[in-house]
């Protein structure tokens, strides 16, 4: 079941003006639709920010709250209600789109805590040797090499069975590296939520660095598969 999570802010209905909690898209006294509420994706579905969720029922209450707020329903409703309408089931679509998938609900919940993470923190460009992970910068070296090589082959109309070879073999080997970051992701996962106040500051790093690490192996296996022609 879902959990729900109280919010220590109460509003008051712009209908009834009865209070209620200030994450609900409904006002539980006179039901009538409530302006986009505050607060983060997880309490649009009256959750606690946990990284491991029961997706089907996020997946029921996404489509319950969805044709509760759906447009339609609101057609001969005032200017404010259709509005509110459309901008409800847009904050549903992106909170449903980000927490059903659980890298990005990780990177989501990270954020909120004040993590930076992503490409604009951890560089785009994987040639920087300062952004190599230690125990690949020597491979990562010869691989770039390897896929230079291919690419001006590609450009002459010819190929390498050997450099090709070598390509193979390294996207097999990154694939199961990004299999154990996944591993090592779903055990923190349960750390984090199982965890204390300070327990869960040392998981958040600890994802933020699996985060960075698995950010750069997929795009090692995007490079070598847009080579490949994979």
């Amino acid at each position: 079941m879902l959990k729900v999570l109280d919010s220590a802010v109460p509003v008051a209905c712009w209908s009834c003006s009865v209070a209620h909690n200030d994450s609900t898209l409904f006002c539980p006294h006179c039901s009538k639709i409530q302006p986009p509420p505050g607060g983060d994706y997880f309490s649009v579905f009256g959750l606690e920010p946990r990284l491991n969720l029961d997706l089907a029922e996020l997946e029921h209450e996404f489509h319950r709250l969805s044709r509760k707020v759906h447009p339609d329903r609101f057609a001969r409703a005032g200017d404010n209600e259709r509005q509110w309408s459309l901008a409800d089931t847009a904050l549903l679509n992106d909170a449903y789109r980000t927490l059903k998938d659980p890298l990005h609900r990780t990177e989501y919940l990270l954020k909120l805590r004040g993590a930076e993470i992503g490409e604009e923190h951890s560089g785009k460009d994987r040639k920087d040797p300062s952004r190599v992970p230690a125990d690949l910068l020597e491979e990562v070296f010869e691989l770039n090499m390897q896929l230079e090589e291919m690419r001006m082959a590609r450009k002459l109309g010819e190929t390498d069975p050997d450099i090709q070879s070598s390509l193979e073999q390294a996207k097999r080997k990154f694939d199961i590296l990004l299999e154990e970051v996944d591993q090592d992701l779903r055990k923190q996962w349960q750390a984090w939520d199982a965890g204390d106040a300070a327990a869960r500051a040392k998981v958040e790093k600890t994802m933020v660095s699996l985060l960075d690490r698995r950010r750069y192996l997929s795009n090692l296996v995007r490079d070598v598969n847009e080579v490949l022609g994979a």
